[in-house]
Order: C-alpha cells, then sequence, then structure tokens
C-alpha cells in the first residue's frame, strides 16, 4: 500500500521526530477530518507498505535520519519557488533547500525524487519574465539531481481568498506561454514537465498532463509494479492517487498565502501548540470516545519478474 504524507501538511519539515517516533512504534493514528471522532489506525510495516509519498518545502530536518526510511520504498517531491516571504512567511532560503534537494537526492536516486513549483501566480512583482527567469536558474541547479518538475497555477479555493484575497486567477494566454517556456526549460535540462490539475491545455507542448502523483510515478520510484485498488480523486479533474493521508489539516506553519489546506492561521498555532512527539495522532492525543478501527492494509507491489527488474539488472550491459 502507499502512505501518503503531504496533502494535508508538511511532515519532514514540522514533525519529523513525531514520524520517526511512529516508524519506531510501528503504527500511526489519523483522524478522519469529517468525523473527528473516528479515527484510522495504520501499520508502518515494510512488508505492507510499499511506498511513502512526501510533499514537502523543507526536508532539512529528515536528511540526518535517512538510514530510518531505508526498508521502504520513497517519492519526494520538494516545492521550490521564487517567492519571498510575502508570500511564503516561514520556507527556507532558496538556495538551502536546492542544496537540501540535492542531498536527498543523491540517497534516494534521482528516480524517487520530484521538483514541484507550483502554484505559479501572477503579480505586479512576480511577472511572467521573473518566473521564467528564476525557473531557469533552479532548473540548471538541480538538473542531474531530477527528471521530474511539477507545475500547476494557483487555484482561487474558499480558503485561499480568505487568506490571499488579493489572488487572481492566470489568464489562459499566460498559462499556455508560461507552460510552453517552462517545457522548453526542462528538456533543456533533461527534466519531463508536468501538469498538476490543469486538464490538457498544455499538452501541446510537451508537458506531461496525466498527473502528478500517478501510480507510474510511484512505480519509477521504486522500479517495480503495483496492483492497486481503484481509488476516487479527492477533487473532479485531479489523476492523482491519493490512498491515505496521515496528516492533518491547519497544521503546517509554513503559512503559504495560497494554501489550501489551512483554513486560518490562528487555527494552524494552536494545532502546532497540541503537537505531542510521543502521540500516536500528530496533533492532540486519542480521546475515550474515540472509534478506532484497524486499516485494511496488504502489499501492492507485484513480486513477479517485470520490465524494471529486467533493465535494472541489465543497465551495466548497454540494453
Amino acid at each position: 500500500m502507499i502512505i501518503n504524507t503531504g496533502q494535508r501538511t508538511d511532515i519532514p519539515a514540522f514533525y519529523s521526530k513525531w514520524f520517526l517516533k511512529r516508524l519506531e512504534e510501528g503504527f500511526v493514528c489519523v483522524r478522519n477530518p469529517f468525523n473527528p471522532r473516528q479515527v484510522t489506525r495504520y501499520r508502518l510495516d515494510p512488508d505492507l507498505v510499499d511506498i511513502i509519498g512526501f510533499c514537502t518545502k523543507n526536508p532539512g530536518p529528515m536528511l540526518a535520519h535517512m538510514d530510518r526510511l531505508a526498508p521502504y520504498g520513497q517519492f519526494w517531491y520538494v516545492t521550490i519557488t521564487c517567492y519571498g516571504r510575502d508570500i511564503e512567511p516561514r520556507v527556507p532560503p532558496v538556495n538551502q533547500v536546492i542544496r537540501d534537494f540535492k542531498a536527498l537526492s543523491d540517497v534516494v536516486g534521482v528516480d524517487s525524487i520530484g521538483w514541484r513549483y507550483d502554484p505559479i501566480l501572477i503579480t505586479d512583482h512576480y511577472t511572467p519574465a521573473r518566473h521564467l527567469e528564476e525557473f531557469r536558474f533552479m532548473a540548471e541547479a538541480m538538473a542531474g539531481y531530477t527528471r521530474l518538475c511539477v507545475i500547476s497555477f494557483i487555484d482561487l479555493y474558499r480558503k485561499v481568498l480568505r487568506n490571499f484575497p488579493e489572488a487572481r486567477e492566470v489568464p489562459l494566454e499566460t498559462k499556455r506561454y508560461l507552460g510552453r517556456e517552462i517545457a522548453r526549460i526542462g528538456r533543456d535540462c533533461g527534466m519531463e514537465i508536468r501538469s498538476c490539475h490543469e486538464g490538457n491545455i498544455l499538452e501541446e507542448y510537451g508537458v506531461n498532463c496525466s498527473g502528478c502523483m500517478t501510480i507510474p510515478v510511484y512505480e519509477r520510484a521504486i522500479h517495480g509494479r503495483l496492483r492497486v485498488p481503484s481509488v476516487r480523486s479527492a477533487r473532479e479533474g485531479c489523476a492523482c492517487y491519493l490512498s491515505c493521508d496521515i496528516g492533518a489539516y491547519d497544521s503546517c506553519p509554513h503559512l503559504c498565502r495560497y494554501c489550501y489546506a489551512n483554513n486560518r492561521n490562528h487555527l494552524v498555532e494552536w494545532n502546532y501548540g497540541h503537537h505531542d512527539p510521543d502521540s500516536p495522532l500528530l496533533i492532540g492525543h486519542l480521546e475515550e470516545d474515540d472509534q478506532i478501527h484497524e486499516a485494511v492494509q496488504e502489499s501492492w507491489l507485484d513480486r513477479q519478474m517485470n520490465i524494471f527488474d529486467y533493465f535494472a539488472g541489465n543497465e551495466d550491459s548497454g540494453i
């Protein structure tokens, strides 16, 4: 099965100690965000968990502990953008994250890490020209450390508009222009550009519009085949495979203004203050009236010989 960690918060950046404790104890508990009394308990047994998916803006806190993740398949998305503290108040400097990105790539391998340059938003300060200048700088800095970059444009969800009322939709013409130029830079730097939740509007420029957290992406990361059950996407038009997430909404202290997972900043501060690294839950503790049920888990790895094994075993033969 697949365990996801990054659709609701940034666990590597802010909760790495808790996550490592969960790996040590072999399980994690997750509240249902729509029915908080319902709690699901997942075993973190590497014989059951085929891959752990991470999304982070700061992988640095996990780098000293990568040996603890070695028994698991992994795929990492690291978000690095051109925004300053006016948009991303608590994200580390770009050069630091790029350095950590490279270090992480050296550990997990280029197939197990991708770069996210998203969401793209346009202001008088963050113009299309600036995006392209900064994107090329970053792409050239990370060339050879990943084969994959994901782009998307800001979505004006109600939560986003509450925290970022001056945000505006990116015009279709601008999306096409940026998609075309970013795809060109990606090719120059040996990176496939994928779009996230943008339909097929960029397909004609060579952008892969099939989704960002898809089964083929996971399979490439672990060099194996996965036989997965069908899962309905959390939002219309999304092709990603998101089977479960162990995070919690309103708990990411990056406080990025475009974030869809934070409702109000004061809730984030409250939740972060109620985090206990020793609790099986990310936020708070189990209560007497919680209804805890064990997740049905099994490995989805196809252990028969497959094309990934074939090429991995013959990479030195020129095949």
